[in-house]
């Protein structure tokens, strides 16, 4: 199974929202603790190694690039 690069979420506005709303009275930490779970959680279901390879390198910023 290949990477979904297209938009594939319905309602991406409305689940953005829930995302920020989701982590608004978080500490940082909190927040972070949170998206590392949300990350792990996710990746588990996905479950194909292949496919998050290619999106932990996707998603990683170039080496002496400062991170957006």
């Amino acid at each position: 199974m290949p990477l979904q690069r297209q938009p594939h979420i319905a309602d991406p506005d409305g689940f953005y929202d829930e995302l920020i709303a989701s982590q608004r009275d978080l500490s940082d930490d909190e927040a972070a603790l949170m998206n590392a779970k949300l990350v792990l959680t996710l990746a588990n279901h996905v479950g194909d190694r292949e496919v998050l390879r290619e999106a932990i390198a996707l998603c990683r910023p170039p080496r002496g690039e400062p991170a957006a």
